[in-house]
């Protein structure tokens, strides 16, 4: 059974790696042979309340299979941990078999990689507790959002979730979080209370504002750098219902929309949410017919407070063309996932995504120079949302969420798979170097997963990222940890 380390400091300083982490970082060991990692495996099986799960069986093509099916996975195993206990034993076992760790609940940030790995499946560690008093929520790894939308609104209340509902709480957390209602909340990482995390070195740590403060203060933006996360505390929210939902415009009307958007956006109270997409959604059964197989423009929008308040907000932009589909009301906020209605089932995506320190006309006309109806745009979303409010506010607790002065992103997602796969990352690329003047490259962690150094360095400013990676080199010492491999590379491109 494993216990939690405790803090070893009261200053805001990385741990040094126990004698265990030491013994193992001595020397290490050539990479087992097949019969035995095949032995070692079958007494790991034994080990570990839930699965151990190999190539050929029942469920390992499943477990290792992420939600964003472009991104390969082929470990050596999968540990579908059931306990805390289990995630121990894993990341020990692959200290001992010089094996990388990959981890995952849903994948849809999963990340390539050619290391020889074994994965950490967390979808069964489903604990969710609410507690109404006190207003906040304890939930597994495995937890979607939907789930705690549900278990919260039984008490009247919300939760800080994405667009999304149907991704991981964890991954969603640790990389930040946009929400719908953001500018009126704030960052998801923002509500987070504690983390408890079995990090690279084997431990089990519990991170708080006052335990284990700079792995508090790296998990809140360093996405899965520092350790696999078990289990998540945070703050929930006081309301139980918006007033919002989506407009769909035709591509026809695209410039007229996104121009007046545009302005209409920059005036908003940080009671107002609202995001802009082109679309070119595919025909198929789950799309509504007025919007499959053409370009259309969906304007989101979402208000917390006095629906009547909402409805006039939105008035110029609600008034402003005739929609061909969707319309505002009020909504349960446990419907916050219809707002954006992203897509459930798993697909090939590329995302790219830039944070703009402004929108002006000129900006917007080089977005509809490469996506409005008359550009050949190969994306499925281009997307703008707007951000401060909340967003830019600093948050109770410093965390390594950066760049919160920014005031829009901006994300393409589209389809990687051939034969367009080519033509999706070249467009997405492009659109990334044309809105440069207005972004200098910038973006946050959970938009726009990357390997890619130049792209995950400026996800950081220059001190956040070294710290990350100086926390990497202390809590996973023998650099076991595939998510922490581009926050290092990026730390030394940068350093160079």
């Amino acid at each position: 059974m494993s216990t939690l380390v405790p803090d070893s400091s009261s200053h805001d300083l990385p741990l040094a790696p126990g004698p265990r982490a030491q013994a193992a970082s001595a020397s290490a060991p050539p990479a087992p042979s097949a019969a035995v990692l095949e032995a070692a495996l079958a007494d790991l099986t034994g080990r570990v309340r839930g699965e151990v799960l190999l190539p050929g069986t029942p469920g390992y093509g499943q477990a290792v299979t992420p939600w964003n099916v472009a991104v390969p996975s082929t470990p050596v195993a999968v540990v579908a941990a059931a306990t805390a206990s289990d995630v121990v034993s894993a990341v020990r076992f692959a200290d001992v078999h010089d094996l990388a760790l990959e981890v995952r609940s849903t994948g849809h940030g999963a990340l390539a990689h050619d290391r020889r790995s074994l994965l950490v499946h967390t979808g069964r560690l489903q604990e969710l507790v609410i507690n109404p008093v006190t207003r906040r929520a304890r939930v597994g790894a495995g937890v979607r959002w939907q789930q705690v939308l549900d278990a919260a609104a039984a008490h009247g209340l919300g939760a800080l979730a994405g667009s999304a509902p149907h991704v991981g709480v964890v991954g969603y957390l640790t990389g930040g979080g946009l929400s719908p209602v953001a500018r009126t909340y704030g960052f998801g990482s923002d509500l987070v209370t504690a983390f408890e995390v079995v990090t690279g070195d084997g431990e089990l740590r519990r991170a708080t504002a006052t335990e284990n403060t700079s792995l508090f203060w790296a998990l809140r933006g360093g996405k899965g750098a520092l350790g696999i996360v078990t289990a998540v505390e945070f703050e929930l929210l006081d309301v139980a219902e918006i007033y919002g939902g989506c407009l769909y415009f035709d591509g026809a009307d695209a410039e007229r929309v996104i121009s007046a958007w545009r302005v209409w956006s920059a005036s908003l109270p940080e009671q107002a949410t609202t995001s802009l997409a082109v679309l070119r959604l595919p025909a198929m059964p789950a799309v509504p017919p007025p919007l499959a197989g053409r370009c259309t423009v969906a304007v989101r929008f979402a208000w917390v407070g006095d629906p009547a308040d909402g409805a006039r907000a939105a008035e110029p932009i609600s008034t402003l063309a005739p929609p061909i589909l969707g319309g505002l009301g009020v909504l349960p906020f446990n419907a916050l996932g219809m707002i954006h209605a992203d897509p459930v089932d798993p697909m090939p995506v590329h995302e790219r995504s830039v944070l703009l320190r402004e929108l002006p006309q000129d900006a917007v006309d080089t977005l509809l120079a490469l996506a409005g109806p008359e550009a050949d745009c190969p994306q499925v979303i281009v997307e703008l949302r707007l951000l401060g409010g909340a967003l830019a506010r600093a948050p109770r607790e410093p965390s390594a969420i950066c760049h919160r002065d920014a005031a829009y992103a901006a994300l393409t997602i589209g389809i990687a798979a051939p034969p367009i796969v080519e033509a999706t990352t070249g467009h997405a690329a492009a659109v990334m170097a044309a809105l440069d003047p207005w972004s200098g490259g910038i973006s946050t962690p959970n938009l726009g997963a990357s390997t890619d150094p130049a792209i995950v360095a400026l996800k950081y400013d220059a001190a956040t990222l070294a710290r990350l990676a100086t926390l990497t080199a202390s809590y996973d010492p023998n650099a076991r940890m595939v998510a922490a491999d581009p926050v290092r590379a990026a730390a030394g491109l940068v350093q160079s």
